[in-house]
């Protein structure tokens, strides 16, 4: 009998916002997103600003089309990752989607400022494309199959 991977056996495919505005890095965490079938590439940020604004965009609409996971950069221009985190954990319906921080800042400074902030994991991003796609399916065997994630309604009080 075949041993039976996490992978073949997902329960549905998790939603992610990817929020990162190097182009270059885009392309190649599309690319390796694109070849996990766990993860729904929902939509692209460029920067804080246009994560948050689309973040309003979707809590407005009321569809549900809320991202299950926010993968999120610390390096980026007018609106940091520090930044976008403070403000997704200040407003209630969104400080229950759990933040990914990806970033290729290793200092431990940036690790407990993005934790104190409220990000739910800290991963670094490899610099070697296949390093990238295991550690994206990684993150995917994780958020998709190891845990339970909260729903987009909120609790009654």
């Amino acid at each position: 009998m075949a041993p039976v991977l996490l992978h073949d056996a997902f329960p549905r495919s998790i939603k992610i916002l990817l929020v990162e505005d190097n182009r270059m890095q885009t392309l190649v965490m599309k690319a390796a997103l694109a070849e996990l079938p766990q993860l729904d590439l929902l939509a692209v940020a460029k920067d804080g600003f246009e994560a948050l604004a689309f973040l309003r965009q979707q809590l407005q609409s009321g569809d549900g089309s809320l991202p299950d996971v926010i993968l999120l950069d610390l390096s980026m221009p007018n609106m940091d990752g520090f930044e976008v985190l403070a403000e997704v954990k200040s407003v209630p319906l969104l400080r229950r989607i759990p933040v990914v921080v990806f970033s290729t800042s290793g200092d431990q400074e940036d690790v407990d400022r993005a934790y104190e902030e409220g990000a739910n994991s800290y991963v670094l991003k490899p610099a070697r494309l296949d390093d990238l796609k295991q550690s994206l399916e990684l993150v995917a065997t994780y958020w998709s199959a190891a845990t339970r994630l909260p729903t987009h309604t909120p609790m009654s009080v």
